[in-house]
């Protein structure tokens, strides 16, 4: 039995109890992914600035043709400042593609590095090194949710008022 046209505009206006923990974790998901993506990024550009970071070999070989030092310690100071800016919400659209297009680069380590990637060079079989890399095809994902989500205030209200009709 389909319910009347009333009983159903209702249902969709005022959500159920059962609906509450879904609503609240809607809520709050982007700025706990915001805020995590923004952690981890401080966290490992502060490894870097301090020159304890496990990857400063592995980055600098990625890129051979760059000063390690100099390309490491910034790579750190860029990480820091990008994740300082997740975490406070500063132009979040921007932050978010600078983050996105650097953990793009980081598969380059793929590219410059397939011995050090991939088992026996088998491109499916990665090694502990190629793990750290392709896991960040669920950063760069965050980094887009992320950026997708701070659409401007007039473009939000548009789409609900057009959920609404």
């Amino acid at each position: 039995m389909v319910p009347p046209a009333k009983e159903v505009m209702w249902m969709t206006e005022f959500p159920s109890r059962p609906d509450a923990p879904a609503n609240t974790l809607r809520t709050l998901s982007i700025p706990l992914l915001r805020g995590s993506l923004g952690l981890v990024f401080v966290w490992f550009g502060a490894l870097k600035v301090t020159g304890t970071t496990p990857v400063a070999d592995l980055v600098a070989r990625t890129v051979p043709w760059l000063d390690p030092g100099v390309f490491v310690l910034t790579l750190g100071v860029v990480e820091v400042v990008l994740g300082i800016a997740l975490v406070v919400g500063f132009r979040l659209r921007w932050v978010a593609l600078l983050v996105v297009l650097h953990l793009a680069g980081t598969f380059a380590t793929l590219v410059t590095q397939p011995s050090v990637a991939f088992q026996t060079g088998n491109p499916l079989l990665l090694t502990m090194t190629g793990e750290f890399v392709v896991k960040n095809l669920v950063l760069i994902t965050a980094g887009l949710a992320v950026m997708s989500a701070d659409a401007p205030v007039r473009q939000r209200v548009a789409r609900a008022g057009v959920a609404r009709r």
